[in-house]
């Protein structure tokens, strides 16, 4: 465990390059897959890319307000004494990562949002009270609930068939979640990474080299006095400093929370997050002043996500528009049976993903090639359809896409922590193809 983990750590701090730059080459690298794999000329290619380029931004949007209304919410007095109570479970450093990890899994089994938020902004305080814990470990270990999230309650793939009118209904009807989400193969591989993630992050202090003391920096705006207390002395600055206006639009939120749930049932979705921390953060900041603030402070941790995600959709572009995506996804399947195909389109999953990092985009992509390879084939469907969503979230691991929240919280560079991802990325291996192979 240490040599592997610390060679890990070595190569990563010393070759992969900052998220942005590793956008730009993962760019490069798929333009020149497309026209030397494929019948695209280059000009096509570029046309590709150019076309897609856009594609992300009401998601770009949505995963700018992860960061922002997280870091609205936990900043108000009572979620920061709230998490610093729940932080003083841990101890010792194997106990603040084991306590980081799970608690990001259950929230990522949840709503994976939610989960990165939560997981994030949770090590964060954990790590100031804990402060000899590598903190690059503490982060991965937040991080790492992301490699469960597809196979929660917020799985874009299960909860997509299993409702009516969905683009395959034709071929495979609608499959209910008790043959996906709540089925005994999908099952045991959540409540082993449950149970064993933990433990195994754990370890991963063992094979650390001591670079990740905690930087002071990180925490200066902790110590700063609470903004906005001055007097009023205008019209202008009575309003700002209302606490009865937070209360009104607070409250009006609130309200449009409980319809949004009495109606849709625990549709706990990516805007209805957003729009839950957004409104208690008003409400818990007290007043416009205290809020705005805060959101300045915020808005800082967004810029990777608002520059970077444009890139991956036109990687997006490049891969279904060339036909990329299909040769991966076709060459995995020329060799499958019925018993093997699941764990192939796991594994094709994960390669596809690391180009097309995006859990409703992929089955799109993908779905009707590997369904219908399960339909010829005699295999089944509902397996077929959760190996992909799997592969989606298990190389997650290694896509910084979906890490730039919680590093943007962390105040981290990716380098930081993939070291580390890799071997979860490989241990978390061994419990989903057990699940796909033997259940």
């Amino acid at each position: 465990m240490r040599v592997l983990t610390s060679f890990f750590d070595r190569i990563v701090q010393r070759y992969l390059p900052d998220a942005f730059l590793f956008a730009i080459i993962l760019t490069i690298f798929v333009y020149l897959l497309g026209v030397f794999l494929t019948n695209n000329s280059p000009m096509e290619m570029v046309a590709y890319w150019g076309n897609g380029f856009w594609d992300l931004l009401e998601f770009g949007m949505q995963m700018s307000l992860v960061v922002v209304t997280g870091y609205i919410l936990a900043s108000t007095p009572v979620v920061k004494r709230f998490l610093a109570k729940l932080s003083r479970i841990a101890k010792t450093p194997g106990q603040a990562v084991m306590l980081v990890t799970f608690v990001a899994l259950v929230a990522c089994l949840i709503n994976y949002g939610f989960g990165l938020v939560v997981g994030a902004l949770f090590a964060v305080h954990v790590a100031k009270r804990v402060p000899s814990v590598d903190y690059r470990i503490l982060i991965a270990s937040a991080y790492s609930g992301m490699v469960i999230w597809h196979g929660g309650f917020s799985g874009s793939v299960p909860l997509l068939i299993a409702t009516p009118g969905h683009f395959l209904e034709d071929a495979i009807g609608i499959i209910p979640v008790t043959e996906t989400l709540f089925s005994s193969f999908n099952l045991f591989i959540v409540i082993t990474l449950l149970i064993t993630l933990p433990f195994f992050n754990r370890y991963l202090l063992k094979g650390a080299d001591s670079l990740g003391k905690i930087d002071p920096s990180l925490w200066k705006e902790e110590s700063e006095e609470e903004t906005g207390s001055h007097p009023a002395e205008t019209p202008a600055e009575r309003l700002e400093n209302s606490q009865l206006l937070s209360l009104l639009i607070g409250l009006m939120g609130l309200v449009f929370v409980g319809y949004h749930f009495v109606t849709n049932g625990f549709d706990l979705n990516i805007n209805i997050v957003n729009f839950i921390f957004l409104f208690l953060g008003i409400l818990l900041h007290r007043t416009p002043r205290r809020f705005l603030e805060t959101v300045g402070n915020g808005v800082k941790n967004a810029g990777g996500i608002i520059v970077q995600f444009p890139f991956y959709a036109g990687i997006m572009g490049m891969m279904v528009a060339s036909g990329l995506s299909d040769k991966i996804s076709l060459l995995f399947v020329s060799f499958a049976t019925d018993y093997t195909l699941p764990i192939f389109t796991f594994l094709s999953a994960g390669l596809v993903n690391v180009f097309v990092p995006s859990g409703g985009g992929q089955w799109a992509v993908q779905g009707p090639i590997m369904i219908q390879a399960a339909l010829e084939i005699g295999a089944d469907t509902a397996k077929t359809a959760m190996a992909v969503a799997w592969g989606d979230a298990w190389t997650n691991m290694i896509q910084p896409f979906w890490a730039l929240p919680v590093l943007a919280i962390a105040g981290l560079k990716i380098r930081d922590i993939m070291g580390f991802c890799v071997m979860i990325l490989f241990f978390s291996f061994i419990p989903i193809a057990i699940g796909f192979l033997l259940l």
